[in-house]
């Protein structure tokens, strides 16, 4: 394991030398100042791709479905809240985007929280404006407060210490469930990822090193608690007849286990600076206790 990890950075290292001869480490190199052309660039990217994603979500996902007045809907009971938890990691990770984009562009503190980290919860309430007009789904209140939840947690770090000590992060895995219900949760592996809350798991991951600065700890050590749920073949529980005949109750899962903060790996490449932020958004495969409600505890060598 050690050899194939050596020989993997030492991949990505002569990738960065390559890349940086090409001109690429310049251009992801952070402004010091603020830059307009890197502004302007930004908030047209931004706006751009925000446009295209609602466009083409509303003709994916909407179109085949009556439109009816805006309306609200109760789903706080669905799915044992593993879609809530999926809208604050999403937020969080959009706002954390948004805000890294404008920090390269040499924008201020203040203008990456106020324009950038808020990127992710107004996408999310724009997607929720979608949901609010379609007969078939409803706004979600719940849904709101996980977006404003996602980019509270971002924003609340940067004030207090202005580090992300605390970092969502998202594991999945398949399980049997789908191939019962491949309509509702996914046909095909990328399907499943968005689809299937059963394999899913969301996590917290804490960063010790930063809690505790006098200490030994290593920069890259983090512990994470996770969140899971299993047994669910629909999203509301009286609608999971589906499983009676083998008699599998709906059960939520709390996790425990190690993890790797990649941006604290110290290096000069800024494209392995965006390397290991673009990863950081997952949970590195760890020993990890799971505790199942009603059915205890169990370890595993490596769950993800």
């Amino acid at each position: 394991m050690k050899c194939k990890n050596i020989l993997f950075f030492c991949f990505l290292f002569t990738i960065s030398n390559c890349i940086a001869q090409n001109g690429l480490e310049r251009f992801l190199k952070p402004s010091d100042t603020l830059n307009s052309k890197r502004t302007k660039a930004v908030i047209i990217s931004e706006v751009a791709v925000s446009a295209v994603a609602l466009v083409g979500l509303n003709q994916l996902w909407y179109a085949d479905y009556p439109r009816s007045n805006f309306h609200f809907i109760n789903d706080n009971n669905d799915w044992l809240q593993m879609d809530k938890a999926g809208h604050v990691y999403s937020s969080y990770h959009l706002g954390r985007l948004g805000s890294e984009m404008l920090q390269w562009s040499g924008a201020s503190s203040k203008q990456q929280l106020i324009y950038g980290a808020g990127l992710g919860f107004a996408f999310l309430t724009a997607v929720e404006v979608l949901d609010g007009f379609s007969s078939e789904w409803g706004a979600s209140t719940g849904d709101v407060i996980a977006n404003a939840t996602g980019t509270a947690l971002y924003v609340s770090q940067e004030l207090l210490w202005k580090e992300q000590r605390i970092t969502p992060k998202f594991s999945f895995h398949t399980t049997r469930y789908a191939k019962q219900r491949p309509e509702i949760l996914g046909s095909s592996f990328s399907e499943q990822i968005l689809k299937d809350y059963n394999g899913q798991t969301y996590w917290l991951s804490a960063n010790l090193k930063s809690f505790f600065k006098d200490s030994k700890i290593p920069k890259i050590l983090n512990v994470a608690i996770g969140y899971g749920a299993d047994g669910m073949l629909s999203g509301k529980p009286e609608n999971s007849d589906f499983i009676s005949n083998e008699n599998l109750p709906r059960s939520r899962q709390f996790y425990l286990s190690l993890d790797l903060d990649l941006t604290k790996i110290e290096t000069n490449s800024h494209f392995l600076k965006t390397f290991f932020s673009v990863f950081s958004v997952l949970k590195i495969p760890a020993p990890t206790i799971e505790y199942t409600v009603n059915e205890g505890f169990r370890t595993h060598i490596l769950y993800f």
